[in-house]
């Protein structure tokens, strides 16, 4: 999707003519359709018209962009632009396509537009609200952001080794052996995760087909797996598991989470 009309909803009047620049040099077929600077007049014009893409700021004139979001329904990709970091992992519960930091980088915006146009044509409520789910259209999820201390970076799906819990909380294992918080379950990775590279293997751990390099058959009929790079716990399949997780491995089928 080539975004054609696009909202500008931005308080700084320098912000908003600098991103106008860049758009229209980026996408010079775009048409800019309106400048808003509040949540109150966005909510407004949006009862009316729906743009192909939103540029938004987070905090806006008369309160934080999210407001908008309970009081009209947003069915159309949102990159957000802001000058604060603390607020990426909340937009992108909302429905987030990016987050991007000001001072604006021109490679950075090249790249947010990018992905809008890997988009399917005129999409629908129902698709957005998939993309915003985690669920890439048409196939499963390509990449995770994620959040360490203030640093804020994009790990690539083909990067993930694992994905387990810990202490109630939820990690991802980079094939490089570092782990990052993520702000899901696994019973909703479960659903984001393409299942011929993916297996959940028992209620503590999802473990990637290209991370396994030895199993061992345990007691009970249940498989121990070995991973590079090595789990912080053992890995045990499930008894109930380790037929499909056989099947899985000679990719005979691809198993239900």
């Amino acid at each position: 999707m080539t975004p054609q009309h696009i909202l500008l909803i931005e308080d700084e009047p320098t912000a908003a003519e600098r991103l106008q620049k860049l758009i229209l040099e980026l996408l010079p077929s775009a048409q800019i359709e309106a400048v808003l600077d509040s949540v109150e007049d966005s909510v407004r014009w949006l009862k009316t018209h729906k743009p192909d893409l939103i540029f938004m700021d987070v905090q806006l004139a008369d309160g934080l962009c999210f407001e908008i979001f309970e009081k009209v329904d947003v069915a159309t990709p949102v990159v957000f632009i802001t000058a604060y970091d603390d607020y990426a992992l909340k937009a992108f519960r909302v429905q987030a396509l990016d987050y991007l930091l000001k001072p604006l980088k021109r490679n950075e915006l090249e790249e947010a537009l990018g992905r809008v146009q890997e988009l399917p044509p005129h999409v629908n409520t129902e698709q957005v609200k998939a993309i915003y789910a985690g669920e890439p259209i048409p196939d499963f999820r390509h990449r995770f952001l994620v959040r360490l201390g203030a640093s804020i970076r994009v790990v690539e799906t083909p990067d993930i080794a694992l994905i387990y819990t810990e202490s109630k909380n939820t990690f991802l294992m980079n094939t490089e052996g570092r782990r990052y918080p993520l702000d899901f379950s696994l019973e909703a990775l479960e659903k984001q995760l393409d299942p011929a590279v993916f297996f959940r293997a028992n209620r503590q751990y999802i473990v990637a087909l290209h991370a396994i390099r030895e199993m061992y058959v345990y007691s009970k009929s249940r498989v121990k797996v070995h991973t590079e790079p090595p789990a912080p716990s053992e890995i045990i399949v499930s008894t109930e598991k380790s037929a499909s997780f056989k099947r899985w491995l000679a990719g005979d089928d691809h198993p239900d989470f």
